[in-house]
């Protein structure tokens, strides 16, 4: 298993304690869903092992750092984009139909479907709310910065769902996707720290350039996992991507490849009803026949590539680059 970065858990205590403050703001039903979504408690409302990597959470306090801006100045940033997050998995969970999240029944098999639609809208006007309290012309900046993340993440995923009545689908377009669905946030939370701090808006160009590059990175990596990660640390199922017949980024590649391999693919996905076992190996197997793992792989190196391109560019203190490079190795080295 890859080693998180210092970076990462150091900052996780005070950020968490930052969240259960804030999510005391919401009605007590919401913040029974919220509470399980978070890890905090179990299904029966008692304290739980927080789970989660608290990866933008980190990258916001380290851009913070990268602005001269104080911890406090930049938690705010911290905790809205977990908060984002936390809403979009809510959602994401009943739209994909998956059942479990960190090892756990996900939130709307346990409160419902419509509790756990509240619970992420709630998350999500909390996190602008705590931008706004601080009325400072980087909390604005934070916060338009924010919505527009949002947007973009929301926009990513209707396009992803609607990959799923499509079998045309391009790499081009499956790329734009990933690019809004998850790079849109996590370069917000690449950002957003500086913005908090009033930081140059050249820094914050470049910080948000990083994340963008690592955003796509990440997902290549995600849609690895999805594939060929194992149950025990992802905490999905084996070749849970390919029984849900997600258009993900290798496959998207693979079926676009032109060769049998592809072909053979193409007539899997669509065919009709579940896909038996041995089906499912068999898919995984074109996709890889087909170069659709060699080119994630070697794709999500090309954008951490690109994103310490950025970090070069942004000028910032030899130590906080070195720690948003340890993230990205994270990023493309993880198991999880």
């Amino acid at each position: 298993m890859t080693a998180v970065p210092a970076s990462i858990t150091d900052g996780r205590a005070l950020v968490d304690q930052a969240m259960r403050a804030a999510a005391e703001r919401l009605d007590p039903s919401i913040r029974e869903v919220v509470a399980y979504h978070l890890g905090w408690t179990d299904e029966h409302g008692r304290p739980a092992a927080a789970g989660g990597k608290a990866l933008r959470p980190a990258l916001a306090l380290l851009s913070g750092r990268a602005a001269g801006a104080s911890y406090e100045t930049a938690l705010p940033g911290a905790v809205a984009v977990e908060f984002v997050h936390a809403f979009s998995l809510l959602h994401d969970d009943i739209m994909d139909g998956d059942r479990t999240r960190r090892h756990r029944p996900a939130a709307w098999t346990v409160f419902g479907p419509s509790a756990a639609i509240l619970g992420g809208d709630a998350l999500l006007a909390l996190s602008e709310e705590l931008l706004l309290d601080e009325h400072t012309r980087g909390a604005h900046w934070a916060a338009r910065a924010l919505t527009a993340a949002t947007q973009r993440l929301i926009s990513g995923q209707s396009f992803d769902l609607g990959f799923e009545r499509r079998d045309d689908v391009t790499l081009d377009e499956c790329l734009t996707m990933a690019a809004d669905k998850t790079g849109a946030l996590l370069a917000c939370s690449c950002s957003i720290g500086a913005m908090l701090g009033e930081g140059p808006t050249d820094l914050v160009t470049e910080l948000t350039g990083f994340g963008s590059e690592m955003g796509l990175a990440f997902q290549l990596v995600d849609d690895l996992l999805g594939i060929w990660g194992s149950p025990d640390t992802t905490g999905k199922p084996v070749l849970s991507d390919l029984r849900a017949r997600k258009k993900s980024l290798p496959v998207v590649f693979a079926l676009n490849a032109g060769t049998p391999e592809s072909a053979r693919l193409a007539e899997l996905y669509a065919r009709p009803g579940t896909a038996s076992e041995d089906d499912l190996r068999e898919m995984a197997r074109l996709v890889e026949a087909a170069g659709g793992r060699a080119w994630a792989a070697a794709e999500a190196d090309r954008r951490i590539a690109s994103a310490e391109k950025h970090l070069g560019a942004a000028g910032i203190d030899e130590h906080v680059r070195a720690e948003f490079r340890d993230i990205a190795l994270f990023v493309t080295e993880r198991d999880h």
